[in-house]
Parts: C-alpha cells; structure tokens; sequence
C-alpha cells in the first residue's frame, strides 16, 4: 500500500457511540453492520447499567481495504439500526478535532496545562479561543497564537456578557466549552443552550470549604487529602453529572501554600482527562452520571 492509500485509509475512520435499552443482539447487529460496510473494529467497550436497564457502547473502526468509506451509507445504516433498538447515536470522524473555547478568570494553571498539552500534540481538540473577564492571560493565549477574547462581567451587564460569549461560541461553531477556573456562574438559559458541552473543575470539598481560599481553609482544618472534580455543566452548581476525579495525600509538613500547590496540580491533570475523554467521545451520559470508557 502506498503512502497516500494509507492516509486515505486512516482518514476513513470513525468512533460510533450509542445508548439504548438492554436487550440481547445489540452488539451482534453494531458488529455485522460494520462488517457489512467494510470497515473493521480497532475498539470496541461496552456497558450495562442493571438499574436504569440501559446499554452503552462505543466502537471505534477504520475502512478495510478497498473500502470507499462512504460516510452518508454508514449513517443511513446506522440510522435504520437505531431504530430497531430504540436507540440515541453519533457517529463522529476521527480526523475531526473538536472546536473548543477555553474560560478562565485570574488563575491560570488549567489554562497553561491545556494550551500546553494542546500545542504538544497530548490533546485531541481544536482550541479557538480564550475567553476572560479579565486581561491576565492575554499574553500567554498571544505566546500560542490563540484568539483572546475580553469580555468584562458585572452583575449589571452579566446579560450582556453571556450575549458577546454565545456571539464567540456561535462565530467559531464551539463544540465544547472548557471553564479552566473560570469564576462566573453561567445563567440557567446558558446552561441549557450549552447542555453536555460544557466542563468545569474545582477542588472536592464542596459542599466544605466554600467561597475564597478553599485550600486554606482545608489547612487550618487539617486536612489530609485534597482532590479535584470534573463535571457538567447544569443550572444546578457544581452538580452536573461527574467525569473524572482525583485526589493526593497531604500532611503536617505541608504549609498552605503547598498544599494549595497540590490541589492546583491535582485540578489540571484531572481537567485534561475530562477534555480528552470527551474529545475522544469516552462519555455517554447515564441520566445523573456518566459512563467513561476509558
């Protein structure tokens, strides 16, 4: 096979994810379509959920030789098969990488750790643009070539604000927002528009520690553990459905600012696997919680 044959080939590549009610010849009939097709299965998870009595799968797959990898057929296909099982699908290309817009506000250790990861090749997305209601890191999104977008919010123009950041997202066609430490709460509307496209991190004692200062206030308790959560996005705070979670042990020898130096550790890498998870369609949502394919 020649060269241009195999990137042709690898660019006929695709992740199919779904969700349906569990019932026996799901997976034999994702299974016969694709071979039906030519294509061949590189991945393949799945999942039960005895309680809600729902499936989950994802299947990765690339064209065999001699495929045409006609996209529109596979979709038809998939589409008829989907409603033999009652089933919710996407079919996503592989060579596509997510449209993706960055929110931060002053600290901007998330920030750094993903535009880094991005740059280096560690982070399947496309980012398009930084969005900050201050001017801090207008220099670091410079360094990358970055888009930066100030957009000021009070609590009298926050309508205001979240207009000029749809204008952003719909200008660029976001497919996934990122809020990197950003520290405005989104409006329900904003919420629902964005629905499953939008995660944040913050640290894991919530509902403990609230307000300014978490990780000082997780000192002056003495703490011993300090973690960081991924989530969803809802109108309801810091309550969407969970991604990715992680923690590290801390002690006595530790002053607050290094223990504060964990957490923020602890907070980039555990955002950087939601991303990616996400990017690389790894979650399916489970009504409240997710199933991550990891």
């Amino acid at each position: 096979m020649s060269r241009s044959q195999s990137r042709d080939k690898l660019d006929m590549a695709f992740i199919l994810t779904l969700a349906c009610p569990d019932r026996p010849g799901i997976v034999h009939a994702v299974s016969a379509l694709l071979v039906q097709h030519g294509y061949n299965i590189t991945e393949a998870s799945q999942a039960s959920d005895r309680t809600s009595g729902r499936f989950f799968m994802r299947v990765a797959f690339d064209a065999t030789d001699g495929t045409t990898g006609n996209a529109n057929a596979l979709r038809l296909a998939v589409a008829t098969m989907a409603l033999q099982f009652d089933m919710a699908w996407e079919l996503a290309d592989t060579a596509h990488r997510m449209r993706t817009l960055i929110l931060v506000s002053k600290l901007g250790h998330c920030l750094n750790d993903l535009v880094f990861r991005w740059k280096s090749g560690l982070l399947p997305v496309d980012i398009r643009g930084i969005v900050s209601n201050h001017d801090d890191h207008a220099s670091l999104a410079a360094s990358y070539g970055i888009p930066f977008h100030l957009i000021a919010v009070t609590p009298g123009t926050k309508a205001l604000a979240e207009t000029q950041l749809m204008n952003v997202v719909k200008q660029e066609g976001i497919e996934l927002m990122v809020l990197a430490r950003y520290m405005q709460i989104l409006s329900a509307d904003l919420c629902t528009q964005l629905q499953g496209r939008v995660i944040n991190i913050h640290h894991s004692f919530l509902p403990s520690f609230k307000g300014a200062s978490p990780y000082r206030q997780a000192y002056e308790r003495g703490v011993k553990l300090v973690g960081a959560t991924a989530h969803y996005v809802t109108a309801d705070l810091d309550e969407g459905p969970i991604i990715e979670q992680g923690i590290v042990r801390v002690d006595h020898t530790m002053n607050a600012d290094a223990l504060t130096a964990q957490g923020r550790d602890v907070e980039c890498a555990v955002l950087a696997r939601a991303v990616r998870w996400h990017a690389e369609h790894r979650i399916l949502r489970n009504d409240t919680r997710t199933v991550v394919f990891r």
